[in-house]
């Protein structure tokens, strides 16, 4: 007998509802009180996900075989790090910037 290869969508859909539901028992253990509207997010989210197998209807807003879109899955970050007790949004650093490319003087004699 062949094994079928799983479903890529399904996958996608699977890891999604259980990266919600992971969220929200992680507030719920660490008692951090998520706002009215992240809760109502996750909420949202796990319907369309459960009705429709992904939560976005534009395409251009996230990958074909994906069940969030780049800005639910960036939400769904910060929720995750605010449950955990991490760093929230505006309590992190800016990021330092990067020195300008500057190059290298000739080395070697005068030509």
């Amino acid at each position: 007998m062949k094994k079928t290869p799983p479903d890529p969508r399904a996958q996608a859909r699977r890891a999604a509802l259980n990266a919600l539901r992971r969220a929200r028992r992680a507030a719920d253990r660490a008692g951090v009180e998520l706002s009215d509207w992240e809760g109502e997010f996750l909420g949202s989210v796990e319907d369309r996900i459960k009705t429709y197998g992904r939560a976005f209807g534009d395409p251009d807003k996230g990958a074909p075989g994906q069940a969030l879109s780049m800005l639910q899955a960036v939400k769904l970050k910060e929720i995750s790090v605010k449950a955990k007790g991490g760093e929230t949004g505006k309590d992190r650093k800016a990021p330092r910037g990067r020195r300008p490319f500057r190059p290298r003087p000739a080395k070697g004699g005068d030509a």
